[in-house]
């Protein structure tokens, strides 16, 4: 008898039933005819009846080449113990099942020249403590650790050249002696510095560590400058985003507590790097302030939350770029998306005279405006009504 298969890769963390491990070079995309013998008689694994109540070890051949495409362990009909795969007549993975069907204890996948490529330890289909991948020259590319079922604890990568290129750290030191997670999680000597490098060998990243939890961590441009930056101070962070010239554009702090963050300040900088805007907030999260500023570093607009104990009420005061006050007036904030005027609204021109002045009633309907010439000299006083008709003053 015949079936088609091909090696595949076993699972990173599915358990595999023993239906399913008889079957698992047969439901792969190449397409080669195996001829599978059992104590010298022809066997179909995708046929349990073929194998019932039989022990030894299975063979498979590929019928065109004649060369071994898999072997393994059947036990009382069972295939249990030892499983190989093979390419080109040379092994390519091995593994074993346990009873249950499972992947259990070592498994290795090899290179066409031998070297181990990935050597893993399961328990009943799931990888437990190192797992390590390595490149064809057989220097370490990647080394992880599994506690549990529940995923990998901790891990770190290398580039071909040797060079660290990726680190998780755990909640205590676990990849020795594969790794100095010890070190580079900043659990013994403070806090540790850590570079890392792409396969150019070029410098990505800087972070640092203390206890198996970032504390600062630095990303660069391929130029060397800073993209950006996220750093723990106490109870804040602070993030920062560079431009490629290494020109802050971007800085917020948050405030850290047991239900996540709650951002306290955002600044926002033009390509020179002078402030443009910067929003506040209280350690609730309410809006504090909101500016804006010139590139000449004069203001240019500034609302202040929470006007005269009215959470609802904001006061808006807008600046010339020579310093002096351009308007300044009062909003009631009925939703994030509507803000109705209130009260008395007041312009200026660039020398601080008062130009002109509308008043609204608590529907945001503006009820009087006035208006005045250059000299302080009042031009029109209007009375506005809800149709929008206007009667003048004497």
């Amino acid at each position: 008898m015949s079936v088609s298969a091909a090696p595949v890769a076993p699972p990173m963390r599915l358990r595999i039933g023993g239906a399913a491990a008889a079957l698992l070079f047969a439901a792969t995309a190449a397409h080669a005819v195996q001829d599978c013998e059992l104590n010298g008689q022809a066997v179909n694994p995708a046929n349990a009846a073929t194998t019932a109540g039989k022990t030894g070890v299975m063979r498979c051949k590929d019928r065109d080449g004649g060369q071994l495409v898999r072997e393994q362990q059947v036990q009382s009909g069972t295939f249990m113990g030892l499983v190989r795969f093979y390419e080109d007549g040379k092994l390519a993975k091995e593994h074993s099942l346990n009873a249950r069907g499972n992947i259990e204890g070592r498994a290795r996948e090899f290179s066409p020249s031998g070297q181990v490529l990935r050597d893993a330890t399961y328990e009943d289909g799931h990888e437990m403590g190192l797992v390590r991948i390595f490149y064809p020259d057989g220097s370490l590319r990647r080394v992880t650790f599994f506690a549990d079922a529940a995923g990998e604890r901790a891990s770190v990568e290398f580039t071909e050249r040797g060079q660290l290129s990726a680190l998780r750290c755990g909640d205590k030191p676990v990849l020795a002696p594969a790794a100095d997670d010890a070190q580079l999680c900043g659990f013994v000597g403070g806090a540790s510095r850590v570079e890392l490098f792409d396969a150019r060998g070029i410098l990505r990243s800087r972070l640092s560590y203390v206890a198996g939890k970032r504390v600062r961590s630095e990303e660069l441009y391929d130029n060397g400058k800073p993209a950006a930056q996220d750093e723990m101070m106490g109870n804040q962070r602070i993030e920062r985003r560079f431009s490629s010239e290494g020109v802050k554009r971007r800085e917020v702090v948050s405030l850290l507590g047991e239900r996540g963050t709650v951002r306290q300040r955002e600044q926002e900088f033009s390509e020179r790097g002078t402030l443009v805007r910067e929003q506040r907030w209280n350690s609730t999260g309410s809006p504090l302030s909101d500016e804006s500023f010139y590139q000449n570093g004069q203001p240019r607009s500034k609302s202040v939350y929470g006007v005269d104990g009215n959470p609802r009420l904001i006061e808006v005061t807008e600046y010339h770029d020579n310093g002096q006050r351009a308007a300044i007036g009062r909003y009631l904030a009925n939703d994030r998306l509507r803000q109705l005027p209130t009260g008395t609204h007041q312009r200026f021109s660039d020398s601080g005279l008062l130009i002109a002045e509308s008043v609204y009633d608590d529907k945001g309907r503006v009820t009087r405006e006035r208006s005045w010439d250059a000299n302080g000299k009042l031009e029109r006083e209007d009375e506005v009504f809800e149709d929008g008709s206007r009667k003048g003053k004497p």
